[in-house]
């Protein structure tokens, strides 16, 4: 890639021996005391990922879903923890409500990474956001816009914090306790599971069934880097497709980009289902027909997701995501649990009916960079069908700039949404080509829209962290 531009503005974060990025401030110290406790990355991210449930609850909980990328050194590999919708599920996808929920998959994924890279056990990870639930946490000036503008925040969770304001979860602090110290099964079987259903069309076999799956990435190149994303049912494709119809264009410019998460975009939503073979889509022969098409603006918005990327002293790295794919998911809590369920059943909208047993089209999409077979980093931005377009956006940034981690995550993004594309305000005086070009502009006012990334760039010994702005976190290390 060459040597990277430090670009004006905040530096990026520096460290040695381990860094955990995210978008909370109490989760990134969480991360950090796993690591300094002597955990694992994974231990990390399961720590700090926990206590985002508590901290960023209209965008994260226990029943929400969650996938990870992880890398030991060896062969990476994926974890799949989505979950399915009922098996006597049918009739339209519901936005909302109890008809909106799948099988949550968090705590079953948060259980299978610590089997399979986890040092210090359940009990340990889960401690600080235990701590934070039931002693309380601060609310992030994002965090506290976020749950203050949602039309569907819960009574049951008490009136939303202000800036600043401490706020408690203790139901949900009971439930993260019944988990560390049952395992999953706490939740899945039992009082909690007994809760979910009565909230939910869910059923109790529905959710004593589910297991998080070890899956194979997808894997793309750009420019030097190898680039990891999770295979169906998630949109990784997408962010694969869009970033080698990028290479083909002729240039890397605003209108480029534009066309091929478009085109990307489209071809996910036409092709990605649980369980499908999407490879052909990245085939030298398909890309090549495929640079030369005209686009669709597809797109929707939804913005109920977290991030967090680790790398530890030893060189694993863990890129994890997690949802309730809109604010607040499905706007039901399950009594006496503080558990926010998913709408993720919303996303049958793409097949047009929800598929019992199956699961639905997954926004979420952890990202790895690899160099050579070396790691170079976990990475990702949250912000439902933004997400495939901001990676392409960000890795871009990152080998066709030059830009550190930090200046790559502060740049003006853009979205494809709703037959148009919608322009941050940095990106504003770019804004006559895409019209030239004939695409429709809309300059967005409203950052948010935009997501949040993190990102951690390992080279030569040196860790290298950028933490989005459009967020409450940091990226810290030591």
């Amino acid at each position: 890639m060459g040597t990277m531009r430090w670009a004006p503005g905040r530096p990026p974060a520096v460290a040695r021996d381990g860094m955990v990025a995210t978008s909370q401030v109490p989760a990134v110290l969480a991360g950090l005391g796993a690591l300094r406790a002597g955990g694992s990355a994974a231990d990390a991210a399961v720590a700090a990922a926990a206590v985002l449930c508590v901290a960023e609850p209209m965008a994260t909980g226990l029943g929400g879903d969650c996938f990870a990328l992880v890398y030991d050194g060896d062969q990476p590999v994926g974890l799949d923890g989505g979950g399915a919708a009922p098996r006597s599920a049918s009739g339209p996808p519901a936005e909302r409500g109890p008809r909106s929920v799948v099988v949550p998959g968090v705590v079953g994924a948060w259980s299978a990474l610590l089997e399979r890279f986890g040092r210090l056990g359940l009990d340990r990870v889960l401690a600080p956001a235990i701590d934070a639930a039931e002693g309380g946490v601060a609310a992030g000036a994002h965090c506290a816009a976020a749950w203050q503008g949602s039309r569907v925040a819960p009574a049951a969770l008490g009136r939303p914090p202000r800036v600043g304001e401490v706020f408690r979860l203790p139901e949900l602090g009971g439930t993260l306790r019944r988990v560390a110290e049952e395992g999953p099964r706490g939740f899945y079987v039992g009082p909690v599971a007994d809760a979910l259903v009565r909230a939910s069309w869910l059923a109790p076999e529905d959710l004593a069934a589910f297991e998080a799956r070890w899956v194979t990435p997808m894997r793309g190149t750009y420019g030097g880097l190898e680039v990891l994303e999770m295979p169906p049912p998630t949109q990784g494709v997408a962010a694969l497709e869009g970033l080698g119809l990028l290479a083909l264009m002729p240039d890397r410019g605003l209108v480029s980009k534009v066309r091929a998460v478009a085109l990307a975009l489209e071809d996910a939503r036409r092709v990605v289902r649980d369980g499908a073979r999407v490879d052909h889509l990245l085939a030298p022969e398909v890309l090549a027909d495929r640079a030369e098409a005209s686009p669709t603006l597809l797109g929707e918005l939804a913005g109920g997701t977290v991030y967090v990327a680790v790398v530890d002293g030893e060189g694993m790295a863990v890129s994890l995501i997690q949802s309730l794919y809109e604010d607040f998911g499905s706007g039901v809590v399950a009594e006496g649990t503080g558990v926010v369920l998913n709408n993720r059943a919303a996303c049958f909208a793409v097949e047009g009916e929800v598929r019992a047993g199956r699961r639905p089209y997954h926004t979420t999409i952890p990202g790895m960079l690899l160099a050579d077979g070396q790691l170079r980093g976990p990475f990702g931005v949250v912000g439902g069908f933004l997400q495939a377009q901001a990676h392409v956006q960000l890795v871009s940034s990152l080998v066709d700039d030059g830009l550190d981690p930090q200046a790559a995550l502060d740049r003006p993004r853009f979205r494809v949404e709703d037959g148009a594309v919608h322009l941050e305000g940095g990106q504003w005086p770019e804004a006559a080509s895409l019209t030239a070009a004939g695409y429709p502009v809309v300059l967005d006012a409203d950052r948010v829209d935009f997501g949040g990334g993190q990102l951690i760039w390992s080279e030569d010994g040196r860790l290298l962290g950028g933490s989005d702005p459009r967020k409450d976190g940091c990226a810290l290390g030591w």
